[in-house]
């Protein structure tokens, strides 16, 4: 009855448009009061801002602030030159450098929202130009972007381990060749239609060209390097690397001396709020998870659908259609922290293991960021593109097979995944 008059008010708030955080903490607070009364109010304040200051939660402003530098200093532009110039040739190519350099940037910022609101208000423009249908270029763009989540940083992978209580570097390594791999696809598909429907060739293969790009754009490889470097190798955690990666992109920013300073400040602001709203979501989930967790209603729900199944692939079948399901209707953040620390009984339980877990889930979700209503990833696509929604869909579609492809991948054959988990820390 408890859970049933929370989800119940969660769900009648959501549909006043009460914020999704906010209308979760009053749940929370709705179901304190019943359970555990008046008295249980006291450390409400206190709960949520110790949820909210968690070391780990620190790398998200940080990798948000790192890509706000990247696209205010002449990086992204120099990043795209030179990506440009190693496979602009081939028919399509400007698709395919879509993808590359939004896997790139990705490893930067960590957010799928960040990424194709930067590289798309760059590629979308410059593709419709090129006579690119503007639905192909939002849905190429708009994919790209969420299946770069998966790449070391990702602020959902950083959000599932605080709410796992796992390892974020061993989720970090575990999405590099799942995203490696995705990303081949995605550039598959988009030759596919370069073929079909005789999208242009950018440009002729000239060495000397790749040379001055590459040179041109040579100080932006040590982003890459130092994030990734640093957390392979064991010599800084996360929530450091991501300091180290503002440090790297204000060095490399003024070696360029360029600095777009009105760009700068208007991703700063815009980071800072889409920090704030995460920061809020992990608040009050606390109270949520604290009050759940007094009630045993995770261990209860693991016992209950053990009770019908304990192969662990059933298992991850069946949740793979919930996070697909649930994508539809909120954004990633909202989803791991509502729904994870529920299912983490279960899945200990199950024998799987938290660090495949964690990429199966930030999987789901970023296919979610693909589908309507919700769509973040997708929306912004089509605002920039200025494309219908619906048009774009429909293009997009072949795009998120690519998605499912790898989603099943990693969940049947977990080698993909933890291959490079076992070789560096097991």
């Amino acid at each position: 009855m408890l859970i049933l008059i929370m989800f119940v008010s969660l769900v009648v708030m959501i549909a006043m448009h009460v914020p999704i955080a906010v209308a979760l903490a009053i749940s929370a607070v709705i179901g304190l009061l019943i359970d555990e009364g008046v008295s249980s109010l006291v450390v409400v304040a206190l709960d949520m801002f110790d949820g909210a200051t968690k070391f780990s939660l620190i790398a998200i402003p940080m990798f948000v602030l790192a890509g706000a530098i990247m696209n205010a200093t002449g990086i992204t532009r120099r990043l795209i030159n030179f990506v440009a110039a190693l496979i602009g040739f081939v028919r399509g190519g400007l698709a395919m450098v879509n993808v590359g350099v939004s896997l790139f940037f990705a490893e930067i910022s960590g957010s799928a929202v960040a990424d194709v609101a930067a590289m798309g208000s760059v590629m979308i423009p410059e593709m419709k130009k090129r006579g690119y249908p503007a639905p192909f270029a939002a849905a190429i763009t708009s994919s790209s972007a969420s299946l770069a989540i998966i790449i070391p940083p990702s602020i959902p992978m950083i959000l599932y381990a605080v709410s796992a209580e796992t390892s974020v570097e061993q989720l970090f390594v575990a999405g590099f060749v799942p995203g490696m791999i995705g990303g081949l696809g995605l550039m598959g598909v988009a030759y596919w239609f370069a073929r079909r429907y005789d999208f242009p060739i950018e440009q002729a293969f000239q060495l000397k060209t790749l040379r001055e790009t590459f040179w041109e754009a040579a100080p932006t490889f040590l982003l890459p390097i130092i994030i990734l470097g640093g957390i392979f190798g064991g010599f800084v955690t996360a929530t450091e690397a991501a300091g180290l990666a503002v440090l790297a992109a204000v060095g490399i920013g003024i070696y360029y001396r360029e600095v777009d300073l009105k760009q700068l400040k208007d991703a700063m602001l815009d980071g800072g709020m889409q920090t704030a709203v995460v920061m809020l979501l992990v608040a009050a989930s606390v109270l949520m998870g604290g009050l759940l967790t007094r009630a045993q209603m995770p261990q209860e729900l693991a016992a209950w659908i053990l009770s019908i199944t304990d192969n662990k692939y059933l298992i991850l079948l069946f949740l793979n259609f919930f996070f697909l399901i649930i994508g539809f209707f909120l954004h990633s953040a909202a989803a791991i922290i509502l729904v994870v620390p529920i299912i983490i009984p279960l899945i200990q339980a199950a024998g799987i293991d938290p660090i495949h877990f964690g990429l199966v889930v930030t999987l789901n979700l970023a296919i979610g960021q693909q589908t309507p209503p919700v769509a973040s990833v997708l929306i912004t696509a089509c605002s920039i593109a200025k494309a219908n929604i619906w048009d774009v869909s429909k293009v997009n579609i072949y795009f998120i097979g690519v998605l499912l492809t790898v989603l099943l991948m990693c969940t049947y054959i977990p080698a993909i995944p933890m291959f490079l988990v076992e070789v560096f820390y097991r």
